[in-house]
């Protein structure tokens, strides 16, 4: 098969293929470090590898992927900088997301948010652990599409993938768990009651006990044993 060969026909877009390969990370299928062969996934969505290569790079520009000469791509795996930075960012945007969804947001957005944090808690009830990480990030960029600022819609939905990373590479040693649904709840209430100044703070405050739940952490540093490198003897 040539670099421009179609293994199979598809109505996938690049965007379609692109939000499908996302949606992955998103669901924990592919973990920080995957290798992504362009001539697997060319396979698997029916494609060139001309058109995987384009959205590899537009993924790599997100820092959702990592493009390595002579090594391909690969899922990122964030580093301790980067997972702190990821969470300072949303502290900045996502207050202000929920301050405008309270101004603009419809009756169906509300709604829609409401049924968003209604299935995330029925998916925690019967143990479908991805199901309900996936739909606690959803919650989120749900406030997002009824805030009505796209381009804040956008940072944070590529925030919302790199928080996926971040979580799978510094998670506490047990599966990763993301957002919970009490404070879900608890922010949900705030939004009904108008209170646009209750709902910023406990948003801050939410994102900060995300990342407190994990271990963001330089590699512990390594002293030498110099007397086994070097050979000492006694005199």
């Amino acid at each position: 098969m040539t670099d421009d060969a179609t293994p199979a026909a598809t109505n996938l877009s690049d965007a379609q293929i692109h939000d499908r390969i996302v949606d992955a990370i998103l669901d924990h299928q592919l973990l920080p470090g995957t290798r992504l062969a362009e001539d697997k996934l060319g396979q698997a969505f029916g494609v060139s590898r001309t058109r995987i290569r384009q959205v590899l790079i537009r993924l790599a520009q997100e820092q959702i992927v990592t493009l390595a000469p002579h090594r391909g791509a690969s899922v990122a795996t964030p580093d301790v900088d980067e997972a702190r930075e990821v969470f300072e960012v949303r502290r900045m945007v996502e207050p202000l997301l929920v301050q405008r969804f309270m101004q603009h947001a419809s009756a169906g957005h509300l709604g829609a948010l409401a049924s968003c944090l209604a299935q995330e808690e029925a998916a925690r009830a019967a143990g479908e652990r991805r199901r309900a990480i996936r739909l606690s990030g959803e919650f989120h960029l749900r406030i997002a599409d009824g805030a009505a600022h796209r381009t804040l819609g956008r940072v944070l939905r590529e925030l919302v993938s790199r928080t996926s990373l971040v979580i799978m590479t510094y998670g506490n040693g047990e599966a990763p768990t993301g957002c919970g649904c009490a404070d879900h709840r608890t922010l949900l209430a705030a939004i009904r009651l108008r209170d646009e100044k209750a709902a910023a703070a406990l948003m801050t405050q939410h994102l900060l006990e995300i990342e407190q739940q994990l271990r963001i952490e330089p590699p512990a540093a390594q002293v030498p044993d110099l007397a086994q490198i070097f050979g000492a003897t006694t005199a």
